[in-house]
């Protein structure tokens, strides 16, 4: 997993979001999809931050008899929702990867 923490500058000093906090939301965001689950979240997450943006790479279970695709595009649709609503970071891209059918 990167270890890219989030910076916010303020007049009155800075906010840090650490990359464990970054993750967790990233985890929470894809699990709450019906029929998937963050595979490694330790290995398979990857959370970069540049310039108020955010790129994140995480690898899939998914529920078997599932529609591959929907699944992961609903797992963008909801990592990049909770980065953007939780954080204001600009999420650029969520790449999704199934790797693995949950029978």
């Amino acid at each position: 997993m990167s270890r890219d923490a989030y910076v916010i500058r303020r007049p009155h000093g800075a906010i840090t979001i650490e990359a464990d906090a970054l993750a967790a939301l990233v985890v929470a965001a894809a699990e709450g999809v019906d029929a998937a689950r963050v595979r490694r979240p330790r290995r398979g997450l990857d959370v970069s931050i540049a310039d108020g943006t955010a790129r994140v790479e995480l690898e899939l279970a998914a529920r078997f008899g599932a529609i591959l695709p929907d699944v992961a595009e609903a797992v963008q649709a909801a990592v990049t929702e909770a980065l953007s609503r939780s954080t204001d970071l600009r999420v650029v891209a969520v790449d999704v990867s199934v790797e693995e059918l949950d029978l």
